[in-house]
C-alpha cells in the first residue's frame, strides 16, 4: 500500500525517474518549421546524459496544439540540461514558430498496465534508502539505470509553488539597488480565482540579488501577472542600468533569455507543517559551490534539513534549497535566533559535515570550520541581507 508522508515536502533528490511534459501552441502555418526545429532539437537532447526517450504528439481536437513528453533518469540530470547555456541556444529556434508553451515536471511514482505489473514495479525499488536521494550518493549500481527508479512514496504538498530568480548588479551599485528593491509598491496579489501571489522575499549577498516567490496555483500565470503590473515594470526599468547582464524587457527575446538565465529552481523543500506563525524569522544563506559541485552541495543541505524538521528541538520549521549550476541558496524559516545553533543553521551539524561542506564550497579558503566560533563566523559570511519580505493578506 502506498503511504503518504506527514511532512510537507518536495525534492529533486529521490533519484526517481522524471517525466517532463511540454505543451505547445503553434502559430498558424508554422507546423513545417516546427517539425524541422523539433528534429534538430531531438538529436541534441538524445545525446544528453540522463535522457531516456521522448514522444511528439499532436492534438486530435486542435492541430495547432502539440505535446512533447520526455523521460529522464532523474530530476538533477534534467535540471543540469535545462539550466545550461546549450539548452538556451537549442530552444531559441522554437520561439519563431511557437505562440505559447507550458512545461510540467513529474516524478514517476507508479506504473500499471501490461508491461508494468507488480514484478516490474518491485524491480524499481531497492531494500534501502533510494540511491541518489538526499540520504545517499548517486550510484550506477542496482536496477537498470536505463529505466530509472520510481518515487518511493508520495509526498504531502501545501498547494504552494516555490521559485527564485537571481542576478548580479554592478559592483558599487549595491546600496542603490537595495533601496530600489525595498521601496517598490507591491503588485496585486490575486491573479485569478485559482492563483495568488503568496509571499516575496528579496535578499542580497555582495552584488548578487535573490528574489524568492511563493505562489498558490499557477506559477507561470503569477509570473506573467507580476511582470505586467505597472509598479513592477517601473522597478525593473529602474534597476536596468545597474545590471551586469544587459536586458531589454520590451524585447520578448531579450526578456526570455534574461529570465531563463536568472531562474533558480527549488530543488528541495521540507516543512514540519506547523504553519507560518509570527514567531518565525526568515533567513537566507548563500553557498557558492566549486565548479561542478552544486548538486552535491544541495543534496548535503537537503539531507540536513530532512533530519532537522523531524527533530522537535530543532529551530528549523521549514527549509527550501534553490540550486542552479554552482549557485546554491538555502531559505530557512526559524524559531528563535539564527545563531543559537550555528552548525544546524549552516547545515553542518553532526558527523563530518563541516569538512564535506568545506570541500564543496568555492569560498571555503580558510579551511574546515570546527569550533563554535569558527562556524559562527562562517555562518555570518554566508548569511544574505534581507531587503524585503512581503506576505499577501490571507484569503477571506
Amino acid at each position: 500500500m502506498t503511504t503518504l508522508s506527514e511532512r510537507i515536502s518536495q525534492s529533486a533528490f529521490d533519484d526517481s525517474r522524471l517525466r517532463v511534459v511540454l505543451l505547445l501552441d503553434l502559430y498558424d502555418g508554422a507546423q513545417n518549421q516546427f517539425l524541422e526545429v523539433y528534429e534538430d532539437l531531438h538529436k541534441q537532447v538524445s545525446s544528453v546524459p540522463g535522457h531516456i526517450r521522448d514522444e511528439l504528439c499532436q492534438s486530435i481536437e486542435n492541430p495547432s496544439q502539440w505535446l512533447i513528453t520526455s523521460e529522464w533518469e532523474s530530476a538533477p540530470r534534467f535540471l543540469a540540461w535545462v539550466n545550461s547555456e546549450e539548452h538556451v541556444a537549442s530552444v531559441q529556434p522554437l520561439h519563431g514558430c511557437v505562440r505559447d508553451t507550458r512545461s510540467l515536471r513529474f516524478s514517476v511514482l507508479r506504473e500499471t498496465g501490461r508491461d508494468h505489473g507488480p514484478g516490474a514495479a518491485a524491480a524499481a525499488f531497492s531494500s534501502g534508502p533510494p540511491v541518489g536521494s538526499a540520504f545517499a550518493p548517486a550510484s550506477a549500481d542496482g536496477p537498470d539505470r536505463s529505466r530509472g527508479r520510481l518515487q518511493v512514496a508520495p509526498r504531502r504538498g501545501d498547494g504552494v509553488v516555490r521559485h527564485a530568480l537571481t542576478f548580479t548588479v554592478k559592483p558599487g551599485s549595491e546600496a542603490v539597488v537595495a533601496e530600489l528593491l525595498s521601496g517598490y509598491a507591491s503588485p496585486q496579489a490575486q491573479v485569478d480565482e485559482h492563483t495568488r501571489l503568496r509571499r516575496t522575499s528579496l535578499f542580497m549577498h555582495g552584488n548578487r540579488v535573490v528574489r524568492a516567490v511563493e505562489v498558490e496555483g499557477d506559477l507561470l500565470a503569477a509570473l506573467r501577472h507580476v511582470a505586467l503590473q505597472p509598479e513592477v515594470r517601473a522597478l525593473e526599468e529602474a534597476i536596468n542600468p545597474y545590471l551586469e547582464q544587459d536586458r531589454d524587457l520590451s524585447d520578448p527575446g531579450s526578456a526570455r533569455t534574461f529570465f531563463t538565465r536568472a531562474a533558480l529552481p527549488a530543488v528541495h523543500h521540507v516543512a514540519a507543517g506547523g504553519g507560518e506563525g509570527a514567531e518565525l524569522e526568515r533567513h537566507a544563506l548563500f553557498y557558492p559551490a566549486k565548479k561542478g559541485c552544486g548538486t552535491e552541495l544541495a543534496r548535503l543541505l537537503a539531507a540536513q534539513d530532512e533530519a532537522a524538521v523531524d527533530d522537535a528541538s530543532s529551530p528549523i520549521e521549514a527549509s527550501t534549497v534553490f540550486q542552479r549550476d554552482d549557485i546554491v541558496v538555502r531559505l530557512l524559516d526559524l524559531r528563535g535566533p539564527h545563531d543559537a545553533r550555528p552548525a544546524l543553521t549552516l547545515g553542518v551539524e553532526g558527523g563530518h559535515k563541516a569538512a564535506v561542506l568545506a570541500r564543496l564550497l568555492d569560498s571555503a579558503k580558510d579551511g574546515v570550520p570546527t569550533t563554535h566560533q569558527e562556524i559562527s563566523r562562517f555562518l555570518e559570511r554566508s548569511e544574505m541581507r534581507l531587503i524585503t519580505d512581503r506576505r499577501s493578506p490571507a484569503r477571506a
